[in-house]
């Protein structure tokens, strides 16, 4: 293995860059490729593919930012230790576990297919479910070589594998929908063949990270030797419970959108059908519940990449015992959450009917689908909630909190979606996402015993978004004025979307900025931030 000496903290901020880089295309790509996916579809078919993907997502998260996080760390002590045969048998123990892991996964979702199929009250799905079932088998290996080379401080097989699967399952989706739409095949076939993509993803992915090993002659790095569990039989116990707890309490808090999802793939369709509504129309208002997915994911790309860094800062602050630093880095990231979060989801309220339209091709579920965009604020809060207390050395606490998503989220959708149908869900989800977010902030206060905010950050902030929200709706009736007797359907619709998102977007940047939410050191940080510096107040620049 190479052993070149570098500067460990120039390491350390590069392989952060090099992630948080690749993470943030991924999401984009994830959010991107289901506006063609539905257009191709059409919201039934939209509606087959969300009610599957939260069991994709699950093997998602346990692949990518679960047990490698914890594989790379455990490896990195072991190697800084100078023990290679400990080394050795963590890679060993790790693989045995995942397999077992993964093997014990694909056994419920593959034969419990047609019980949960039955749960969601679609018997059809159940074929969808047997094909995302395989992805199980796949991500021990994926995940194991991703840790390996976190370990060693290489992340570029770690960043290539994920934009590489990521890349190969949106065209194996877009590619087999479109075709199985061509030749006018059952709208589960073509569910299926968009599933499909998932398995090529995770090959794609899984070849790529051993092409690095095997052109590199790494082999030899990570094989085990003959009878090492006998020489090591209490450290292998002691790595098998670091994965189980350390891995599955990152891979919860990984999960928290997932989660949602799945709540509303077990019961949402079903209570919908049960409260008089009909199968068909019930599909199709649960394909347009779903537009919101992708809405959702963009709007919190910053706040997942943001987390992604702030763990090894704030560890890092925490371990050198500056308290000073540490907490200011703290509420800046609470800041950064809240301001974006609320300016992202309030901006996209606003501007829901034309952005409907822009990417989905009619305005259908524009009101719902405008409260579920509060999602992302509520998200951002979370994700960054996490992220901090992860920094300063609390797992079990947001796993739990996490975890409690699934079951407020389900019990609240029997609640409300009988009432309300699709706008019962949005309401469902954000009160359990209100809630989680109370209880890692009194968790986070018991923690580090600061204020995280005052009175004039959160005035300046709502007057902001109040502000923004009011000249969107005018700009909106104004241009409208003009694009209407036009009758240029989408394009107008777009022109409309991304103008008044551009104009919005300035204006809650300027009333922010301006009203002096971030000091001038702050803004420093932030991507342009030297030209924003100059939009502040004279008197608050140094």
């Amino acid at each position: 293995m190479n052993s070149k000496s570098v500067n460990p903290s120039k390491t350390l901020f590069r392989g952060a860059f090099i992630l948080t880089l690749a993470a943030i295309i991924t999401k984009i790509l994830s959010a991107f490729y289901r506006i063609p996916f539905q257009n191709i579809v059409g919201d039934i078919g939209f509606y087959i593919y969300q009610q599957v993907y939260p069991f994709y997502g699950i093997a998602m998260v346990l692949s990518t930012t679960g047990f490698p996080v914890v594989i790379s760390k455990l490896y990195a002590e072991q190697k800084a230790k100078g023990d290679d045969q400990k080394s050795r048998l963590l890679l060993l123990v790790s693989f045995i576990y995942l397999q077992l892991f993964g093997f014990v996964c694909f056994l419920v979702l593959y034969f419990g297919a047609n019980q949960i199929a039955l749960w969601m009250n679609d018997a059809h799905l159940s074929i969808l479910l047997r094909v995302v079932a395989i992805v199980f088998l796949t991500f021990p290996f994926v995940s194991l070589l991703r840790g390996y080379y976190q370990g060693i401080g290489d992340m570029v097989p770690t960043a290539l594998s994920q934009v590489g699967e990521q890349t190969t399952r949106v065209l194996t989706i877009i590619l087999l929908s479109y075709l199985f739409m061509q030749k006018g095949s059952s709208l589960y076939l073509v569910g299926g063949g968009a599933m499909f993509g998932s398995i090529t993803g995770s090959l794609i992915s899984a070849i790529i990270l051993f092409m690095f090993l095997w052109i590199r002659k790494e082999w030899k790095w990570v094989a085990p030797k003959k009878a090492i569990f006998q020489s090591y039989t209490e450290d292998a116990k002691q790595i098998f419970k670091s994965l189980v707890f350390q891995g599955l309490t990152i891979c919860l808090s990984g999960m928290l959108l997932i989660f949602l999802q799945l709540g509303d793939s077990l019961n949402l369709f079903s209570l919908l059908t049960s409260s008089g509504i009909e199968q068909d129309i019930a599909k199709g208002l649960k394909g347009v519940f779903d537009r919101g997915q992708p809405l959702i994911q963009l709007g919190t790309t910053v706040a997942t990449a943001m987390s992604l860094t702030l763990v090894p800062m704030i560890t890092k602050e925490r371990m050198a015992h500056k308290p000073q630093f540490l907490h200011h880095k703290i509420k800046l990231a609470i800041k950064v959450s809240i301001v974006i979060g609320l300016g992202a989801s309030a901006g996209l309220w606003a501007i829901i009917e034309p952005t409907n339209t822009m990417l989905f091709e009619n305005e259908a579920g524009s009101s719902v689908l405008g409260i579920l965009g509060f999602v992302i604020l509520f998200t951002s809060i979370i994700l960054t909630l996490i992220a901090i207390m992860q920094g300063l050395g609390n797992l079990i606490f947001p796993a739990l909190a996490v975890l409690c998503a699934f079951p407020l989220k389900y019990f609240l959708n029997i609640i409300f979606v009988p009432k309300f149908a699709t706008m019962g869900a949005a309401l469902s989800s954000l009160i359990t996402l209100a809630i989680i977010s109370v209880l890692l902030f009194m968790r986070l206060k018991k923690m580090v015993k600061i204020p995280l905010f005052n009175s004039h950050f959160l005035g300046t902030v709502l007057a902001a978004t109040v502000l923004m929200v009011l000249f969107l709706k005018g700009y909106l009736i104004v241009s409208g004025f003009i694009i209407s007797p036009l009758d240029l359907g989408r394009i107008g619709a777009a022109f409309q979307a991304i103008s008044s998102a551009c104009f919005g977007g300035l204006l809650f940047l300027l009333i922010i900025i301006r009203g002096s939410v971030f000091h001038e050191e702050e803004l420093s940080l932030f991507p342009l931030g030297s030209k924003l510096i100059h939009l502040m107040v004279r008197k608050d620049r140094r």
